[in-house]
């Protein structure tokens, strides 16, 4: 079947997505959870918010999980929304997960909070990952390298470091740039 072939709502969903950009409503922290499964139930909802290490920072918050948070998540941190939004895809438990750019703009703790619950939310599922760090694909079993949007390259990774195209080339610029001292 082509994929522009089957209904909208059937396709959707199929999937789950976690934006690096996320979208937050001014309601509460359970509110926002539950857009990922409209009949949830709390139980449901906590246990999503659990996988997504939600709760240490949810416990903080002056009602917990009733807390409304602001338009957009404006009383959260960057990694705390970005969160959130990983419990709105285990609540889905859709067996397609869509990663855009889900960790590119956190810092290091917030970042490994968030690689630690995305490895647990895509188990068993299949993921597709837009990426542009190398680090983020590094385990995947296929790579696809867009250029403009055409398909330069594709395989696995270890093939596409031996190839010394597109891949390889950002590899090394991100291991180089990883080695930059401040003098």
């Amino acid at each position: 079947m082509i994929v522009s072939q089957i209904d909208p709502e059937t396709l959707f969903s199929a999937y789950s997505i976690v934006f690096q950009d996320v979208t937050l409503f001014n309601q509460s922290v359970r509110d926002n959870i539950r857009i990922g499964k409209k009949n949830a139930t709390d139980e449901e909802i906590m246990r999503a918010a659990k996988l997504a290490n939600c709760d240490e920072f949810v416990s903080r918050l002056p009602q917990g999980y009733d807390t409304v948070i602001g338009e957009n998540g404006s009383e959260l941190s960057g990694g705390e929304r970005q969160r959130i939004s990983i419990a709105r895809a285990f609540l889905k438990d859709s067996p397609i997960i869509l990663l855009d750019e889900a960790s590119a703009s956190l810092d290091v703790e917030n970042e490994t909070a968030i690689q630690t619950a995305i490895s647990k939310l895509i188990e068993n599922k299949t993921v597709i990952i837009i990426a542009h760090r190398m680090r983020t694909v590094s385990g995947a079993d296929k790579i696809v390298v867009l250029s403009d949007g055409t398909v330069m390259e594709s395989g696995k990774p270890d093939e596409l470091l031996k190839q010394g195209g597109i891949f390889a080339r950002m590899v090394q610029a991100q291991t180089e740039g990883q080695k930059w001292t401040i003098s």
